[in-house]
C-alpha cells in the first residue's frame, strides 16, 4: 500500500505539471520563512506588511502542496483549489498597495476599492473557467474579468495609489512603481493561462493553443507573490539605511 501511494505521487519526467507545482510549493515556502525570520530586522512600520508577504507565500505554499497531489491522482487541474488560493492571497497583495501608501494619508476606502476589484476579477474568472470552460461564453467572463483587472491597473498606475505615492517619499514611489510594473506585466500572465484553459477564451486564439493552463499559472504565482515579497522587503531594507545615514 505504501508502494502504491508512493507511485501515485511521483511525478513522471514527463509531467512538467506536476513539476511546475512541485516547485512552485517549494519556492512559496521558503519565501514564507525568509518573510517571516526577516521581520524582527525590520523597522516596526514595515512588520506588517512582510507579515502580509509571509501570509501570501504561505498560503500559496499549503495550496499548491494540495493542488499537486490533486493534480496527479485526477491528471486534470485543480481550478477549485486554485481560486481558493487566489481569492485569498490577490486581495492580500492588493492590501499591499494600502499598507505602503498609508503614511501618505491613504484611505481604507482605498482599500476596500482594491479589495472589491480583486475579488470580483477572480469571480468572474472562475465562472468562466470552472463552469463555462468548454463554452464560448467563457469570453465574456474573461471580458468582465479583464475589465476588473484593469481597474486596479488604473489605480495603481494613475489613480489613487499612484497619487499617493508621488507624495510618500522616493523610496515609496518607487516600490508602487515596480508593484505596478508586476500589476501590468506579471498579472498579465493569467489572462494568458485563461486563454489557454477555456474553450471560447478570447475568440479561441490560435497561438495558445496546446499550451498548458497549469505551467502558466503556475509561473505567474511565482514571479508575483514572491517578487511582490520581495519589493516589499527591498523598500524596508532602504528605508532602514536612509534613517541609519540620516
Amino acid at each position: 500500500m505504501t508502494q502504491t501511494l508512493l507511485q501515485m505521487h511521483a511525478i513522471a519526467p514527463d509531467n512538467y505539471v506536476a513539476f511546475t507545482f512541485f516547485v512552485g510549493t517549494m519556492a512559496m515556502m521558503a519565501a514564507c520563512v525568509f518573510f517571516f525570520f526577516e521581520m524582527s530586522n525590520l523597522d516596526k512600520k514595515w512588520r506588517t506588511s512582510i507579515l502580509v508577504s509571509g501570509l501570501i507565500t504561505f498560503i500559496a505554499a499549503v495550496h499548491y502542496y494540495y493542488m499537486r497531489g490533486y493534480h496527479l491522482e485526477t491528471g486534470e487541474s485543480p481550478i477549485f483549489f486554485r481560486y481558493v488560493d487566489w481569492i485569498l492571497t490577490v486581495p492580500l497583495m492588493c492590501v499591499e498597495f494600502y499598507l505602503i501608501t498609508k503614511k501618505a494619508g491613504a484611505k481604507i476606502g482605498l482599500l476596500w476599492k482594491l479589495i472589491f476589484a480583486s475579488v470580483v476579477m477572480l469571480v468572474t474568472g472562475y465562472i468562466g473557467e470552472a463552469i463555462y470552460g468548454q463554452e464560448t461564453q467563457s469570453w465574456f467572463w474573461g471580458l468582465l474579468s479583464g475589465i476588473a483587472y484593469f481597474y486596479i491597473v488604473y489605480l495603481v498606475w494613475f489613480g489613487e495609489v499612484a497619487k499617493l505615492a508621488n507624495n510618500a517619499g522616493a523610496a515609496v514611489k518607487q516600490a508602487v512603481r515596480t508593484l505596478g510594473w508586476f500589476v501590468l506585466v506579471g498579472w498579465a500572465i493569467y489572462p494568458v493561462g485563461y486563454i489557454a484553459g477555456t474553450a471560447g477564451g478570447f475568440f479561441g486564439v490560435p497561438m495558445f493553443q496546446g499550451l498548458s493552463m497549469d505551467i502558466v499559472y503556475n509561473i505567474g504565482d511565482a514571479i508575483n507573490k514572491i517578487g511582490f515579497g520581495l519589493v516589499i522587503y527591498a523598500l524596508a531594507q532602504s528605508d532602514k539605511s536612509t534613517t541609519q545615514n540620516a
